[in-house]
């Protein structure tokens, strides 16, 4: 039934779509028979896994984007997900960049987006995130910093975030890779990364030592990163004692889509494009650092074959997002029943 029902989405604009489907989620997790109905069709075997000192259902997860306010995960959760990352989060609310920054390309099963970490801020997000979780599921918050933050005052937001939502989740991101936020990129720099890592991961002690339990922290990381810039970044992760890596964000590069109605929008693209470099990154990570940082492969998951190249390059979770917009719900039980 999918393919029909995305026909009727595509027809409205891709933000008033994700808002709608996002909406309907959010309902459905609201209601413990519309949750169980869910589950029924969706919710694919288990395929349990340990990674940085969790234990996760299953290796297929939700990225962070599609649940940017921590509003419809619990809904999500129901279509069989072993984790979910919420964000974006940014530490005060903001609007993001102006409209129309969202970009669908059918044909390619691609999205551009220069959304800018639009939000209602942590004490929003935090606020959805209390109550009770689904059973079994791993809640990670992916977090970012403001428009208006200096860069180089990066690492203020990021501890402020880490405060608010370490005693929330199960782990937490520092998203340094989002194409859409000025300047941020730069910080992925061994430069600027050491330090900023060096200080959230005193921070994060603390934390552990008051809730006394495990708090995994990883990095995202950009797909454009040359052979130094990975390495400069992969020390600078191993040696402030990150617990592993998602490869990769969205992608500046238009290798795919140039021929395309909206190829020439700015913004990162992901999607099927992004899935060969992206794959390649994770491989790039795998060998570098011999398998002992565990990495999230994320980018052009699509299908079952797809998060097994993710995985058979050396990944140990896959997320997916476009991939949910155009095959729809049933995918993460495709893509179990496949690995």
């Amino acid at each position: 039934m999918y393919p029909t029902f995305r026909s009727l989405l595509f027809r409205l604009e891709p933000e008033r779509a994700h808002a709608l489907t996002s909406g309907l989620m959010r309902f459905a997790g609201s209601v413990s028979p519309f949750r169980a109905i869910l589950r029924k069709w969706f919710a694919g075997p288990d395929r349990a896994v340990r990674v940085f000192g969790l234990s996760f259902s299953n290796p297929v997860g939700l990225a962070a984007g599609y649940d940017k306010d921590g509003l419809a995960w619990r809904g999500l959760a129901s279509l069989g997900f072993g984790h979910i990352e919420v964000g974006t989060v940014t530490p005060r609310p903001q609007n993001g960049n102006p409209r129309p920054r969202l970009f669908r390309l059918p044909e390619e099963q691609a999205l551009i987006n220069r959304l800018g970490f639009p939000g209602k801020g942590a004490d929003y997000v935090a606020e959805r995130l209390r109550g009770w979780r689904p059973e079994g599921l791993v809640l990670g918050v992916n977090l970012g910093v403001n428009k208006d933050t200096p860069m180089e005052a990066a690492a203020r937001d990021y501890l402020e975030l880490i405060k608010v939502f370490a005693p929330l989740a199960d782990y937490l991101v520092v998203n340094v890779s989002s194409p859409n936020t000025v300047g941020l990129r730069r910080l992925q720099a061994r430069q600027h990364l050491e330090g900023l890592l060096g200080a959230l991961a005193e921070e994060r002690r603390a934390q552990v030592d008051m809730l006394e339990r495990h708090l995994p922290l990883l990095v995202k990381l950009a797909p454009e990163l040359d052979e130094k810039e990975l390495d400069d970044a992969l020390d600078a992760i191993i040696r402030m004692g990150m617990d592993g890596v998602i490869a990769t964000n969205t992608t500046v590069e238009r290798e795919g889509v140039r021929s395309s109605r909206w190829g020439s929008q700015a913004g990162g693209l992901s999607g099927a494009p992004l899935r060969s470099p992206s794959t390649q990154m994770v491989a790039r990570i795998y060998h570098r650092t011999g398998g002992k940082l565990p990495i999230i492969g994320v980018g052009g998951v699509m299908s079952g074959k797809d998060a097994r190249e993710k995985l058979d390059a050396g990944a140990s979770l896959v997320q997916l997002y476009t991939g949910l917009v155009y095959r729809g719900p049933g995918l993460v039980k495709e893509i179990l029943k496949d690995i």
